[in-house]
């Protein structure tokens, strides 16, 4: 499920686009002001954000400046939301670096079309995974915990990135079987554990990170 930060000071707003967006499939994550946001990218990236321009203590604009010149958040696909006479709004927001932009006020069907348009044009760009001071590269094949590269076999490194992908969520053995190994057979789950093991070990206390989730299977991250 990919996951949205929802940057949107009216409350009315914000759950409003909430409510759209998660009856579309989507995880959303919702702050008031720049700050919130920022101190979230710190922890984990999301598959887009929507940001609003007129914003209590940071306005939108500036916040988009600000994710651009950060290399962590240079590509991050980002929808911009502006008041429907913004139209120079706009036209900055297109050349800082934002990948769309929806117009206040907006129908239930363009909010939902626009977000799958941005997610369409740029998820096979983004292959960095992140959580907390996990990043996996799935270009690269690389995986770094507090910035020290970490050696991972195969199966262990997919395992991580499907946790990961799906962070918050519980994968049940037969799924990571499914999704790892390409199919599950008699005994799977003593093979999925033992995997889980080595790769606890390996990333050492962010394998603390990975959780059991008893008679269900394995959750990274709440």
């Amino acid at each position: 499920m990919s996951l949205i930060y929802l940057v949107e000071d009216d409350l009315h707003i914000q759950e409003m686009e909430e409510y759209l967006l998660e009856g579309a499939g989507y995880a959303v994550q919702k702050f008031g002001k720049g700050s919130e946001l920022f101190e979230a990218l710190e922890k984990k990236l999301p598959a887009l954000i929507m940001l609003d321009i007129m914003l209590p203590d940071e306005d939108g604009l500036s916040i988009l400046k600000s994710l651009r010149k950060d290399a962590r958040t240079r590509e991050l696909p980002l929808l911009m939301v502006t008041a429907k006479t913004s139209e120079m709004d706009k036209v900055k927001g297109l050349d800082l670096g934002a990948d769309d932009y929806i117009t206040k006020p907006f129908g239930v069907m363009e909010l939902v079309s626009r977000v799958r348009a941005v997610l369409r044009r740029t998820q096979k760009e983004v292959r960095v995974l992140e959580y907390e001071d996990l990043i996996l590269d799935e270009d690269k094949h690389r995986v770094t915990v507090n910035g020290e590269e970490v050696s991972l076999t195969y199966k262990e490194f997919e395992l991580l990135k499907h946790l990961m992908a799906s962070s918050g969520t519980v994968m049940s053995r037969k799924e990571l079987m499914e999704a790892v190994w390409g199919f599950a057979f008699e005994g799977a789950s003593r093979t999925v554990d033992m995997h889980i093991k080595t790769l606890r070990k390996k990333l050492g206390e962010s394998g603390k990170l990975i959780e059991t989730i008893r008679n269900m299977g394995y959750r990274l991250g709440a």
